[in-house]
């Protein structure tokens, strides 16, 4: 399985992508969790002990130097546009259990075509965990799809939009699915989430009308305390529970709610 995770900040594409992720762990498969949100917060979420401190690939200036042939910051001139990357999961990876957990960066000048080392490198490390990696991928990205290509596109099982009942998260669900449809990501999907009841669902099941729907979660306090205490949010209530898992049974599957 490859998945990706998108939605506007704060609506809990962090927590789900979290839970998909020791979801898997827990039923034997190796799990590589990556960090696509300049956030930076998968780590926290999952509570991997150093993941704090578990430093972005975009600001491993020696790494990428020795792998494009350029200082990062450089702009021009010459470096290789596929470097070796087949190697980083198992070297600067975190791991934890089943799960390795890697922090991408920030994508620079996102949708420019910016022609940086620190890009190539990132264009084929993704390149290589959604093409060449027998294992289960989760990618946690920021409100957009920037780490995503043509390329790599088509290996995505499933990309999910995590909206709450809001018109700006709806606003970004739509202007996602806009860029996936342009680079041919056609195994779209949202989850909708902070659910506070009947009322809640209705509203998201009318503004996203036409859109595959994947599941609802509902709001849970519990989630939010397990945040400020950088704990994974494991002791839910049992709708929760309930929701999480549909969710992550339907992706096994291949399939929508």
């Amino acid at each position: 399985m490859k998945i990706a995770v998108s939605g506007k900040g704060g609506v809990g594409k962090t927590t789900l992508s979290a839970f998909l992720c020791r979801w898997f762990a827990d039923r034997g498969h190796t799990v590589l969790a990556i960090d696509a949100d300049p956030a930076s917060n998968l780590g926290m979420a999952l509570a991997i002990p150093g993941a704090e401190n578990l430093p972005p690939i975009t600001e491993m200036k020696d790494l990428i130097s020795e792998r494009t042939g350029a200082r990062p910051g450089s702009m021009g001139g010459f470096f290789k546009l596929n470097p070796k990357v087949d190697d980083l999961p198992e070297k600067i990876a975190l791991k934890q259990g089943n799960v390795r957990l890697l922090v991408m960066g920030g994508v620079k000048q996102g949708g420019s075509g910016c022609l940086c080392p620190e890009n190539a490198i990132l264009k084929s490390l993704v390149a290589h965990l959604m093409l060449s990696r027998g294992e289960v991928v989760i990618m946690d990205m920021a409100a957009g799809i920037e780490h995503l290509g043509r390329g790599t596109a088509e290996a995505v099982d499933r990309l999910i939009v995590v909206v709450e009942p809001g018109r700006r998260s709806l606003d970004v669900a739509r202007r996602i699915r806009n860029l996936a449809a342009d680079i041919g990501v056609t195994t779209f999907a949202v989850v909708g989430n902070k659910v506070r009841g009947p009322e809640d669902r209705h509203f998201l099941e009318r503004a996203l009308e036409g859109f595959p729907l994947l599941g609802f979660i509902p709001y849970d306090q519990q989630i939010i305390q397990a945040d400020l205490r950088g704990e994974f949010a494991g002791q839910v209530d049992g709708a929760t529970q309930e929701a999480l898992e549909n969710i992550a049974r339907h992706l096994h599957a291949g399939e929508s709610c």
